[in-house]
Formats: C-alpha cells, structure tokens, sequence
C-alpha cells in the first residue's frame, strides 16, 4: 500500500461480528473479512488506498458545480483518492448524479418555460420539498438542462463555470473512470486493479423511489456488473444514509459498503417506516456497530458524532465513536470538510466573511488527529496537503 498505515488495515482486515438483529422484512448478511475468492462482502481491495483516504465529496465540489463530469475531472486531477456520485432515477430508469432529486437549485431547469408545469411539491422521506424532480424527466428532457452553482452566495467563484456540462448519468461516469483508468495505468486494463479510478456512490432515498417503482440498487448492481466493478477489485465503496439499501447491496454485488450517519438524534428513512425505534445514537453504540459490522465495512459518520461542536460552534471533546468502531472492524470515512468559515468550527474561521476560507488545514490535521480512515472534502488538494504529515505511519491520538 501507498506509504504508511499497514498495521492499521491488517487490524481492521480481522473477522468483523457477526450480524445482529436486521430491519423488519430484510435479514443481516454476514460480511466476509478477507474479500479473498470474490465472495460476497470482500473489502474490494480498499486497504491498497492511501491512509487517511480522501474523498472528493461531488468531486471537486469547492471549485465547479458539484456532481458534473468538470468536478469530478478536478478532484481526480487534483489527487483524491476516491472521488463520490450520488444517485438519483429518471422517469425512464436511467441513474444520474445529483445530491438531490430535486433540481432546481443544481441545474438551469427554471429558465426553461416547457418544464413550468412540473414544478411541484412532495414529501420526500417525510419532508415537504418544492422544485422540478428527476423522477418527472425522461433523461433526454434531462440532458437538455445544464448544471449551476448550489450555493452561489458561499462559492461565486463557482458560477463562473454554469452551464458548462449537463448532467451525468452513473454509466457516463463509469466510462469516464475506465479511460482515465487506463490513461493513469499506463493502458492496464481496468480488471487488473492498477490505475483504477475509485468511486464512492450513494444511493440517495432509496425507500422512497422503491416506492415509486424506481428501485436503485438492482440498476446500480447490473451497472457495476457490466463495468467490471462488483469484485474485489471494483475500486468502488458503495453507500447509503439507508441501511436495508446496504443490506440489499450486499446481496447483489461483492464491494465494500459504508453505512452513512447523520445527527444522533435522528433515525434512518428506512427506520422509520419500518418502525424501527432505533435513532443515530443507537447505532454508533458497540451494539449498533456491532449490528452495522454483519453487513457492511465501515460508517460514514457526521464528523460531529466524533468531535461534537458546542453552542458557540467550537470542538468538544471527542467521543470513542472512531475506537469503538475500528474494534468491530469498521473504517470510518466522516463527511464533510470544506475551507469556508460558514462550514468550519468556529476556533478555526478567520475574519467575519462567510464564504472566506479559514484555518482549513488545521481543521482537517485535527480531525486526521482522532484516527479516522478517510474523509469527505469538497477541497481535495487542502485534504490531501493536510494528510501527508499522518501517511507515514504517525499514531493517532484517538485510535
């Protein structure tokens, strides 16, 4: 593997526990350690990545419009490590990249008079959203808007490059991947693992399109199928806010998957429905990593359950969020950190500007500081200046 950090994954590569009980309706698989024989819930080759991980969160998302063929040509040309889609449904079944399904504020959708009429209001996962959604475009309606800055006010900068790419679906990027693959590897085919581009893809609302009759795990599954990316050398995390997605995936496809954690306070989508009464906070307990480790390898946390902010918005004490999981055999890849004041604790902003950049670096060198395996960034290159004093092998104070 790239420099240090070998100790470290042959102790995460150790038996993770069996599962525990599952979600009403969808039984925990238990997931393989070695990944060896491609069998189901192999570690698909991601102990070979650089230690810290770093992720470009929509690929270069500080820089050009997040979750376009531009971001995520940036992050890789930048040197992330693994660069992240998240995937949405067309009416007519095809996966695209969009954070979310509603486009309104991602795309120039407004600004074109023949889709006025689809503007409407729905519930998605239990919350009232307003806007134009790609389960009411076909992907050829889809392919004539183009993608804008989300938050213009933060990332000005960013509106330069408006209306520069459409938006991709998941097969576009997948082909992207493969000939930048083959560039990068000196033309080793993309089966042979060196020169792979990884990939870290959410499935967004999964319960949700289900119950439209837009299930994304099956397409997502044939996709990577049919690109060589459901073995152990997929170069591919897959990822969910939903653990019964991971838990289909799991039966799918053989590649590692992250189950992802928002506020402790609150409860999956797919909990709800199920009436789980199991919240965020249930989960990062021993018990709930525990039940996590039978079906998937790693979490990815809100960096607030590792390093909790006070009313003012300064860092608290860690918890033993990043401890406890390693010794259920997890990996940890937090979300999200960005240069912006608006987005940093508040010990580490500068000045009174919003959207200036604060003590970035020393932001990400406390949060490499707790032991995490990867982080999410929409700055890859100040992630990866930050993570070069932890590759060579430094120890964590938290791990």
């Amino acid at each position: 593997m790239t420099q240090g950090g070998a100790a470290r994954r042959t102790v995460l590569g150790a038996a993770v526990v069996a599962a525990g009980a599952g979600i009403t309706g969808l039984a925990a698989v238990p997931a393989a350690a070695s990944g060896e024989g491609g069998g189901r819930g192999g570690d698909g080759g991601f102990r070979d990545l650089p230690y810290p991980t770093v992720i470009g969160h929509r690929g270069a998302s500080g820089y050009r419009p997040e979750h376009t063929l531009g971001s995520y040509q940036l992050a890789l040309d930048l040197g992330a490590d693994v660069i992240e889609q998240d995937l949405v449904p067309t009416r007519d079944g095809h996966l695209v990249c969009r954070h979310e399904n509603e486009i309104g504020g991602t795309t120039d959708v407004a600004d074109h008079p023949e889709f006025a009429s689809r503007r409407t209001t729905k519930s998605v996962d239990g919350v009232p959203v307003t806007g134009w959604f790609t389960e009411d475009f076909t992907l050829a309606e889809l392919k004539t808007l183009r993608a804008k800055e989300r938050i213009p006010a933060v990332r000005q900068r960013n509106t330069l490059y408006d209306g520069q790419w459409t938006v991709p679906t998941f097969e576009e990027v997948l082909r992207w991947a493969d000939r930048e693959g083959r560039r990068r590897g000196q033309g080793v085919p993309p089966a042979g693992g060196r020169g792979r581009v990884w990939l870290h893809v959410e499935t967004k609302h999964p319960s949700y399109f289900r119950g439209l009759g837009l299930g994304l795990e099956e397409p997502l599954a044939r996709l990577l199928r049919r690109y060589r990316r459901d073995g152990r050398d997929g170069a591919v995390f897959l990822q969910s806010f939903e653990p019964s997605s991971i838990q289909r995936l799991s039966r799918l496809v053989c590649a590692p998957r992250v189950v992802l954690l928002s506020a402790a306070n609150t409860r999956p989508w797919d909990f709800e429905q199920a009436k789980d009464p199991r919240t965020v906070a249930d989960l990062v307990k021993p018990e709930g990593l525990k039940w996590i480790a039978g079906f998937a390898q790693g979490i990815g946390p809100t960096m607030d359950l590792i390093l909790p902010r006070d009313a003012a918005g300064r860092l608290g004490a860690p918890t033993t969020l990043v401890k406890d999981a390693h010794a259920r055999g997890l990996l940890l890849h937090p979300y999200t950190a960005r240069n912006e004041n608006s987005f940093l604790p508040a010990e580490y902003r500068r000045g009174t500007d919003p959207a200036a950049y604060g003590d970035a670096l020393g932001a990400f060198r406390t949060y490499f500081e707790q032991g995490i395996d990867g982080i999410f960034t929409d700055n890859p290159d100040t992630g990866l200046l930050a993570a070069e004093a932890f590759r060579p092998g430094r120890r964590p104070v938290n791990g």
